[in-house]
């Protein structure tokens, strides 16, 4: 009897045990049943390709819109923008301080030049910055200012009427003669200010501008170089040209954010000289439409 028992409850425990992998094989197909047509559903959206087509147009001063043709148009994964400053961090700038430091000039003039920070001793930059102490204080622009100006008597430009021999026989008389000189000269400094025109023509000898435009020039001509280099090998997904009425089109793009881009190459109608670096998403499965226009054209930079 005790043996039938036994039996039966063993036998009870395996219809349990069967039950509940039925109930878990049921629950698996269940889930597999509802997440299967979502994934089946997302999967070709996942995977679907874009398509850009764009337009390029530019207007001239009092002109109407004319569509741009052969015109070269790069879709780059990185705005030309953020390449040329990813290339110009792998060029370092010329160092002013050390240039200024190995100048030989006065040390009132380095002192001028550190501060202003310009070597350019030249143009309209530079006499905006000449003040009439630095004419006082820097011995360079105190000569290049009288020997642009002491010959011209009919201006009633001051004259210094100390002495020499009191230099020496009357210190007192000298040095006030020369403070009232001094005086002088600035008022009519100030009461002339285009008296200080033509200076840089007596320091065109010692003006360092030119060979540090020419370092700068030099640093700038890598960075575009190297600009350029990234684009084509880095950053550069397909490039086309527009056709006769100024279209053009990128297909089988994977979705993701775009650049259209001229990168250097420039759209001329008329006097319109125009660059373009647009930002363009692209959606699976989905055009993508942008015109290129005036309005969206890169600025030119004052450089």
């Amino acid at each position: 009897m005790r043996r039938f028992d036994n039996v039966e409850a063993e036998m009870r425990s395996r219809e349990k045990r069967i039950a509940v992998r039925f109930f878990i094989v049921a629950l698996v197909f269940t889930l597999l049943a509802l997440v299967l047509p979502a994934l089946r559903a997302a999967a070709p959206q996942a995977t679907a390709a874009g398509t850009v087509e764009f337009a390029a147009t530019a207007t001239p001063s009092g002109g109407r819109a004319e569509p741009v043709m052969r015109l070269s148009v790069s879709l780059l994964r990185k705005s030309f923008a953020d390449i040329h400053k990813e290339a110009e961090q792998s060029e370092a700038k010329p160092d002013l301080d050390k240039f200024i430091d190995a100048l030989k000039v006065s040390k009132e003039l380095k002192a001028w030049m550190t501060r202003t920070r310009s070597v350019e001793l030249s143009g309209s930059e530079f006499s905006k910055k000449l003040t009439t102490k630095d004419l006082f204080d820097v011995p360079e622009f105190s000569e290049a200012y009288l020997a642009r100006n002491a010959g011209d008597a009919t201006v009633g430009f001051p004259v210094l009427k100390a002495k020499e021999k009191d230099r020496t026989e009357n210190p007192a008389r000298y040095e006030k003669a020369k403070k009232e000189y001094h005086e002088n000269l600035r008022k009519f400094i100030e009461n002339n200010p285009q008296s200080r025109d033509g200076m840089e023509v007596e320091l065109d000898s010692i003006n360092p501008g030119p060979r540090w435009a020419a370092q700068e020039s030099e640093r700038k001509s890598r960075i575009r170089d190297r600009a350029l280099e990234l684009a084509e090998s880095a950053y550069l997904l397909a490039k086309t040209e527009t056709n006769l009425d100024g279209r053009g089109a990128f297909t089988n793009v994977a979705p993701g954010d775009y650049w259209l881009s001229t990168i250097e190459g420039e759209a001329t109608v008329g006097d319109a000289r125009l660059r373009w670096d647009v930002a363009v998403p692209v959606r699976a499965g989905r055009v993508t439409h942008v015109t290129l226009t005036n309005v969206n054209a890169v600025r030119k930079s004052k450089d």
